[in-house]
C-alpha cells in the first residue's frame, strides 16, 4: 500500500434517495417493457433484422458498461487517487455487466440469422474450414460462458469489496481490490477483445483485422467516461457528490481527449493498412461502409468523433466546465451508437442504409431496462467510497 500524507477527511455519507428521480424509473422501465415487448412482436414478422437490431443495441450498451469496468479496473491496478470521489459509479455501471448474460439469449435463438458460419458447413467453405477449430457452436458457447463470468464477476467482486470497505474502513479491502484488478486487467482485455470477434467480426467470418479488438476498446473507454461525466453532473445537479470539483472535471477531459486520439488512430491505422494491402476478404468492411448512404454515416464518424470534439477538449476551461464538457459527452456518447451502427447494420443492409422502428425499439428496449436497473443499484450503496484510505486526497486534488 503505497503512503499518502493527506490527512483524513471525513465528508458526511450520500445516500441516492430514489424518490428525488421523481417517475424517470418508472418511465425507463415503461419504454424498457415496451421496447422489449415490441422487440420481440417484430421477431415473429422479421427476424433477421430483429436479430441485428438487437445485437447492435446490445453491444452498445454492453461497451459503455465494460468500459466502466475496465476504468475501476484501472484505478484499483494503478492506486489512483484522484478517481476515488467518482469511482463507485463505474462501479455501478459495471455491476451491470451480469445482466448481459440474459440479453444475450435472444441473438442464440437467431444466431442463425445473425451469424453467416453459424448454418454453414465447413466443408463448402474454405475460409470457414481454417478457422473452424475456433467457429464452432460448442467452443462459441463456451468463450460467451467465460466472457460474462469473468467481466460480471470482476465487476462484482470489486464493488462488494468497495461497499464493505465503506462498512469497516479496513486497508486490507483496498488490496484485495487491487489484487483482483491486476488479474482482472487481462481477463478483461481478452474478454472484450474476442467478444468483439465473436459478436461483429464475425458477422462476415471471411473478414478479419488484427486490431479489431483495440479498436473496439477505444470506443468503449472513451465512450464510457463520457457516460461517467454525464452521471456525476446529474448527481451534482442535485445536490449529491458535493466533494467533486473542477479539478476531477478536468482529469477526465482529458482521459476523453486521450481516447478520442486514441480511437482516432486505431481507425485510421486499420483503414489505411488493410486499404493498402488490398486483400479482397479485408477491404470488403470498407467497401460496403464507404459505399451508397453508408458514406455518409463514415464520414460523420470521421467529423463528429474526432475533428470535432479533438479541438474542444485540447483547452483546459472547456475540460473545466461541466456545462461544455457535457456537451461533448453527450456527443460521444451518440457517435459511439453510430460507430457500433454502422458496425452491425450494413452486415444485413450491405447496398446502403434501411432504417427499421426495430432498431428503435431494441436499443429503446434495452437501454430503458438497464437504465431502471441502474436506479436500483444506485440508491443501495454510498455514492463514493467514504472510508477509502486515497479519499482525503481525492477531495483535495489539484492539477
Amino acid at each position: 500500500m503505497s503512503e499518502h500524507s493527506h490527512a483524513l477527511v471525513a465528508p458526511a455519507p450520500e445516500i441516492f434517495e430514489t424518490r428525488s428521480a421523481g417517475i424517470l424509473p418508472t418511465i425507463l422501465l415503461g419504454a424498457g417493457a415496451i421496447g422489449i415487448l415490441g422487440s420481440l412482436i417484430g421477431a415473429i414478422f422479421s427476424p433477421q433484422q430483429f436479430a441485428y437490431s438487437w445485437l447492435f443495441a446490445f453491444f452498445y450498451f454492453f461497451t459503455l458498461c465494460s468500459g466502466a469496468l475496465f476504468w475501476t479496473i484501472l484505478h484499483h491496478a494503478t492506486d489512483a487517487e484522484w478517481s476515488v470521489l467518482v469511482r463507485r459509479q463505474m462501479e455501478n455501471i459495471a455491476s451491470l455487466l451480469p445482466w448481459f448474460a440474459l440479453l444475450f439469449i435472444p441473438l442464440l435463438f437467431v444466431s442463425g440469422k445473425l451469424w453467416p458460419w453459424w448454418n454453414t458447413d465447413p466443408a463448402d467453405d474454405a475460409l470457414l474450414y481454417a478457422k473452424k477449430g475456433y467457429l464452432n457452436h460448442n467452443f462459441f458457447y463456451l468463450r460467451a460462458v467465460i466472457f460474462f463470468v469473468l467481466l460480471g464477476g470482476t465487476a462484482f467482486l470489486l464493488r462488494r469489496s468497495s461497499i464493505a470497505q465503506d462498512g469497516d474502513g479496513k486497508a486490507h479491502h483496498s488490496l484485495r481490490m487491487r489484487k483482483v484488478a491486476i488479474i482482472g486487467l487481462p481477463a478483461f482485455a481478452v474478454s472484450l477483445s474476442f467478444a468483439a470477434v465473436d459478436w461483429l467480426m464475425a458477422l462476415d467470418h471471411h473478414w478479419f483485422s488484427t486490431m479489431w479488438g483495440v479498436y473496439i476498446f477505444a470506443g468503449a473507454a472513451g465512450s464510457s467516461m463520457s457516460l461517467l461525466v454525464l452521471l456525476v453532473t446529474a448527481l451534482r445537479d442535485r445536490g449529491y457528490l458535493k466533494p467533486v470539483n473542477m479539478e476531477h472535471y478536468h482529469i477526465m477531459g482529458k482521459f476523453m481527449l486521450a481516447f478520442t486520439i486514441f480511437w482516432a488512430y486505431i481507425g485510421y491505422s486499420q483503414y489505411m493498412l488493410i486499404w493498402y494491402s488490398n486483400i479482397p476478404e479485408e477491404t470488403i468492411y470498407f467497401r460496403i461502409r464507404n459505399t451508397e448512404s453508408w458514406w455518409y454515416f463514415s464520414t460523420f464518424l470521421v467529423v463528429f468523433r474526432f475533428f470535432l470534439p479533438f479541438p474542444v477538449l485540447l483547452l483546459q476551461w472547456t475540460k473545466k466546465n461541466p456545462r461544455y464538457l457535457c456537451m461533448v459527452a453527450w456527443l460521444i456518447l451518440f457517435v459511439q451508437l453510430v460507430d457500433i451502427y454502422v458496425i452491425v447494420l450494413p452486415a444485413l443492409h450491405d447496398v446502403g442504409f434501411r432504417p427499421s422502428l426495430l432498431d428503435l425499439l431494441c436499443f429503446v428496449g434495452i437501454g430503458g431496462v438497464l437504465g431502471w436497473l441502474f436506479l436500483r443499484i444506485l440508491g443501495k450503496s454510498n455514492l463514493f467510497p467514504m472510508r477509502d484510505p486515497r479519499l482525503a486526497g481525492s477531495i483535495k486534488l489539484t492539477n
